[in-house]
This record gives structure tokens, sequence and C-alpha cells, in this order.
């Protein structure tokens, strides 16, 4: 019997991509604001294009969850700025 372990690690990988992004989204919308939203497009398209030329399926498709991610996360930057609006999160007093 010969198992195959790369859709675990793809799976595990995945929730740990998506965790990562958390805080970074959080620290990002904190010390840039939502101006930084370009940054997040940039590692998704480069991501993305990366994944295409990238054979192994296990660095492709984990190459494909950082771009969807780094896209997922331009809109919960905007959300994280409604969430600083709304007091459940500290907005940093030296930003403008």
């Amino acid at each position: 019997m010969e198992l195959h372990f790369v859709g675990i690690i793809i799976g595990v990988a995945t929730f740990f991509i998506i965790g990562l992004f958390h805080p970074i989204v959080i620290k990002s919308e904190y010390y840039f604001g939502v101006g930084c939203w370009w940054v997040f497009a940039l590692v998704g398209v480069v991501s993305i294009v990366a994944s295409l030329f990238v054979a192994e399926v296990l660095w492709s498709t984990l190459l494909a969850v950082v771009g969807a991610s780094s896209f997922w996360s331009i809109k919960e930057l905007f959300d994280q700025r409604e969430r600083v609006r709304k007091g459940w999160f500290p907005k940093n007093p030296k930003r403008k």
C-alpha cells in the first residue's frame, strides 16, 4: 500500500499561509493604512504567474494559495479599516 501525503501537506500549508496573512493584514493597516493594497495585489499577481511556471504540483499549488490569499487580503485590508473605525482594533495614533 502506497500513501500519498501531498494533499495533506497542501492542506496544512494552506491553513498556515492563511493564518499568516491575518496578522500581516492587521499590521499593514495599522502602520500603512489601506494605501498599501497594491503590495498585496503585486504579491498576488507574481505568485499566481509563478505558479503557472512551476511544474511541481506542491510548490505550484502553494504559490497559487499565496496569490489567492494576497488578493483576499486586499478585501480584508479595507474590512480591517472598518474594524478599526468601530473600535474593535487599535488605531495608530502616529499615522495621519
